[in-house]
């Protein structure tokens, strides 16, 4: 048994099967996200992501690249779903986000991935872009589970989250690592196509903190618990980094862990859409950290 049992393994095999029935049964009338697109994703209807009644996945394997906490040394164990609830004019993935790209994983399939990452140690099960394929995974998690999975669940996510949704994987998820995208909802529409995404997205978060709390790290500095947020920076501070870092220091918690990011570029759509058509300056981007620091959050560019 792992030394932190993950909330999933304290669950239970029968609460992770019955969390799994539910979530299967609101795909008749879709309401996993906020667009509550009501389409039978059981029969021929898709919604806003496109999802059908199995999951499209892209890739999946040990990954470097993610936030250390996560990495630690064996990498993380990322399983990239296909779709996405958001359409992000400036999307750096947007041949897996946008145009599906990806392989049909039955549950069973997806439950064997679980644990193949764990057998090439990484250090959890890294679930990016989940949301649309909560059933799927719910299911496949209850199967893994059975067979010895072990490992700490990150819900990896752009923020847009159903609190419904969220219900479903409360003592089920051990990390969440939500972005919060943007604090102008004129922004939001404007660039992900998302009208009420601020309100959601502080909904969400808060809910996610309530079930986790802060991030929690073992003795090697690799994570357990709690939760992480991501911040892409913008140029001319169209995210609202600002307003963003003083909700999570007076809202959230004063030691929310943060990852200001600096790796935008201006991807698929994004030259269509000045000043996205542009990086981020070094100015911007040392402004944008400044403003978190100040706060006393916990940066992990630190």
């Amino acid at each position: 048994m792992a030394e932190h049992q993950p909330s999933y393994v304290a669950l239970g095999i029968d609460a992770l099967r019955r969390r799994a029935e539910e979530a299967y049964g609101r795909l008749t009338g879709c309401n996993l996200c906020p667009h509550d697109c009501g389409v039978d994703r059981l029969g021929e209807g898709r919604g806003v992501c496109r999802a059908g009644a199995e999951a499209l996945i892209s890739d999946y394997g040990p990954h470097f690249g993610e936030e250390a906490p996560l990495v630690g040394y064996r990498g993380s164990g990322t399983i990239f779903f296909a779709y996405c609830n958001m359409k992000c004019v400036f999307c750096q993935n947007c041949e897996i986000s946008w145009g599906g790209e990806g392989n049909v994983v039955p549950v069973e399939k997806l439950a064997d991935i679980m644990l193949y990452l764990q057998r090439r140690g990484c250090h959890n099960v890294n679930l990016v872009t989940p949301t649309h394929f909560v059933p799927q995974i719910l299911k496949a998690l209850s199967l893994a589970a059975e067979e010895g999975l072990e490992i700490p669940l990150v819900y990896n996510c752009g923020g847009y989250e159903s609190l419904s949704t969220l219900a479903l994987l409360d003592g089920v998820v051990d990390i969440y690592m939500p972005d919060f995208k943007y604090h102008d909802t004129e922004i939001a529409r404007r660039y992900s196509g998302i009208r009420d995404y601020v309100d959601k997205a502080k909904a969400a978060i808060r809910e996610m903190y309530r079930q986790v709390g802060n991030l929690k790290t073992d003795e090697r500095g690799i994570a357990y618990r709690g939760l992480l947020v991501r911040h892409l920076v913008l140029p001319e501070r169209l995210a609202g980094t600002t307003e963003i870092m003083r909700f999570l220091a007076e809202e959230i918690s004063p030691t929310t862990f943060v990852n200001v990011m600096r790796q935008y570029y201006p991807a698929y759509r994004a030259g269509e859409f000045p000043p996205l058509d542009r990086r981020v300056t070094a100015v911007e981007y040392r402004e944008a950290v400044e403003e978190a620091r100040k706060l006393g959050l916990n940066l992990l560019n630190d």
